[in-house]
């Protein structure tokens, strides 16, 4: 396996965490096991990756209920045909979706918008499924303009997927600092969850919002004018954190054509 499994066990429920390798930049898709299914969260980047994550779910001997994408950027959806079950998401999530059109896997295959395409809207609420509360709370604004989180309060487990990085480099390509902030004190005021699930990175304990308010502090004070300074600048200050190329990403949005 390319791909990294952490395997949080949590009673009735048991969490497989997978995430990408560097080059597919650590994303995630988390694998919730109840009794008798599988809720998929996000679908990865790369269709290899997404095929290893479906064998890995395979191997597990519960069918995949549904895939639920938290929101509309590619690295976590690209893979969602490959999970042959129903796409979930928030209207504002399938919407933004289907405006991207068609996309493109890393090794050149087109990825057809229909085939990726959410067909079942997700509501904001509590939803028992298996016999487990999933609570879906809609947030805007922070690293990409609409997500989903996805909360199991009976087991402490919250998947934030994008709002929380894990030791890997954020993508700011949004420009919502301030955003970003609100929803990670909004998360961490609600201490009886144990167990953080970030979108990119291994899992994580709630000390991460810390970590999170500190980066994103830095970055309001490093951000200038010039991508490579401001680059040079954050791997200076986290020279331990991995996703280096989300900053090159990130910086094409915030400065243009000037970054590589």
């Amino acid at each position: 396996m390319n791909g990294t499994v952490t395997v949080i066990d949590k009673g009735t429920v048991r969490v497989h965490s997978y995430m990408a390798p560097d080059d597919s930049l650590n994303v995630t898709t988390q694998l919730i096991e109840t009794p008798a299914r599988i809720v998929a969260v996000d679908g990865q980047y790369a269709l290899g990756y997404a095929d290893e994550v479906v064998a890995y779910a395979k191997g597990l001997g519960k069918p995949i209920d549904r895939l639920i994408i938290t929101h509309a950027h590619p690295d976590h959806f690209h893979g969602a045909a490959r999970f042959a079950a129903p796409v979930h998401a928030l209207p504002a999530v399938r919407d933004q979706i289907a405006a991207q059109g068609d996309g493109r896997d890393p090794s050149g295959t087109v990825i057809p918008a229909a085939d990726i395409a959410p067909t079942v809207e997700i509501t904001p609420g509590t939803e028992v499924i298996d016999g487990v509360p999933f609570v879906f709370e809609a947030h805007s604004g922070g690293e990409a303009a609409d997500q989903l989180v996805v909360k199991l309060p009976e087991q402490g487990v919250l998947v934030a997927q994008d709002l929380v990085y894990h030791d890997i480099h954020l993508f700011l390509g949004d420009n919502d600092i301030d955003g970003w902030r609100q929803a990670l004190d909004a998360l961490a005021a609600e201490q009886s969850y144990d167990t953080v699930l970030a979108g990119h990175g291994l899992p994580a304990g709630p000390e991460v919002f810390a970590d999170l308010r500190r980066y994103l502090a830095d970055a309001r004070e490093l951000l200038g004018d010039d991508g490579e300074a401001y680059k040079k600048a954050i791997l200076e200050r986290y020279p331990s954190y991995g996703g280096a190329f989300i900053i090159d990403i990130a910086n094409r949005y915030l400065y243009g054509a000037q970054d590589a």
